[in-house]
């Protein structure tokens, strides 16, 4: 997929970061006039995951070093603006969506089973991946607008709150996708550890599947909002004696945490043949004792975010029972401040960018 330089462009607002230490500030970039299988978005909401913020500061340089000026976002719900001439299934206002990604090589393995997050090409991933059509990087939707291949652009189901939507795109389908994939339902005892951004989702899908949910968090001030959110039992994992008594009763564990913890003392909780999930990306080595897992065969994973079929999948399943993402809308002017303030933990439980704020 080489780049086609002669392509036509046309020049959109974003938010960008100049380096890793400078801030996020207006830029402009280009985008591509839609070609026929193209679909355009103007960019109503998108999300701020804890990724774009690794992304911007340059802290997974060793495996997924940034590009400058790098525009993140990739939890996008816009309206259509333009369909080009073979798109089948978009019209001018329709509501729809943008994920992760943006492309793929569509004929691997991967590609062909539903699975292009996985695709050999690599894939192209909405920011800070080589733009295979106009050349240099992929812009995400800290911006006003979108340009993306048919095949990439979802839809968004009807009744579902646009903004509570846009985290979905990332969030949603990153706790959705382990919990189908691992068969979680009903009669079965499922963990969340952590109840953040990811966390909260994996709340809202574990007990929509019809599982007992049980959140182990650090936090004890959390209990009255993991009920809320849907939990059945909380435990506060830094109390050995609280752990104990859950010790090889999961039947599947979902880790969203990206910061450094113990992972032995959640091993332990799970039953014999259980698997202990990772989604969370924390930027150190976590070390594990392996008799946890050869006393019990049980089994740590990962995953990493879900197909396009899936994706769809995951929006329609929440269009019928009216899941969305908890928010905090913001204008794009406070995305330093959000960053911040997610750090700290001081969110509950996605910040969501109201693109419109650009103009200002």
């Amino acid at each position: 997929m080489s780049a086609e330089t002669t392509t036509p462009t046309f020049e959109a607002r974003a938010y960008a970061a100049q380096s890793p230490t400078s801030g996020m500030a207006p830029h402009r970039i280009r985008r591509r006039e839609p070609g026929p299988g193209d679909v355009r978005l103007d960019v109503m909401f998108c999300g701020i995951c804890h990724s774009d913020l690794h992304q911007v500061r340059n802290e997974w340089q060793s495996v997924m070093p940034t590009a400058y000026p790098c525009v993140p976002g990739h939890e996008i719900v816009g309206r259509v603006a333009k369909a080009g001439r073979d798109v089948r299934g978009f019209k001018e206002g329709d509501l729809a969506a943008v994920g992760c990604l943006v492309n793929s090589c569509r004929t691997c393995p991967a590609c062909q089973s539903g699975m292009e997050q996985f695709c050999h090409g690599p894939a192209v991933f909405t920011y800070n991946s080589p733009d295979p059509v106009i050349g240099g990087v992929t812009y995400g939707g800290y911006a006003e607008s979108l340009v993306v291949d048919q095949a990439f652009a979802l839809r968004v189901p009807k009744g579902l709150d646009p903004a509570g939507a846009a985290p979905l795109l990332c969030a949603g389908i990153t706790t959705y996708s382990p919990l189908r994939h691992w068969k979680v339902g009903s009669g079965q005892k499922v963990g969340i550890v952590g109840l953040g951004g990811l966390g909260h989702m994996g709340v809202k899908f574990a007990r929509a599947f019809g599982a007992h949910v049980v959140v182990l968090t650090t936090s004890p001030g959390k209990a009255a909002d993991a009920a809320r959110l849907g939990a059945h039992e909380v435990v506060i994992s830094r109390d050995a004696e609280a752990m104990a008594k859950h010790a090889g009763s999961f039947d599947f564990i979902l880790d969203t945490v990206s910061a450094p913890h113990d992972i032995d003392s959640l091993v332990h909780l799970l039953k014999p043949d259980s698997t202990l999930t990772m989604v969370g990306a924390p930027d150190t080595p976590t070390p594990l004792r392996t008799m946890g897992l050869i006393f019990g065969r049980r089994r740590i994973a990962g995953s990493l975010i879900g197909g396009i079929r899936e994706t769809q999948e995951m929006l329609d399943f929440c269009g019928e029972h009216g899941i969305t993402s908890d928010i905090e809308v913001i204008p794009a002017q406070q995305i330093d401040t959000a960053y911040e303030r997610m750090l700290r933990g001081d969110v509950k439980y996605r910040f969501v960018i109201d693109v419109a704020s650009m103009k200002q």
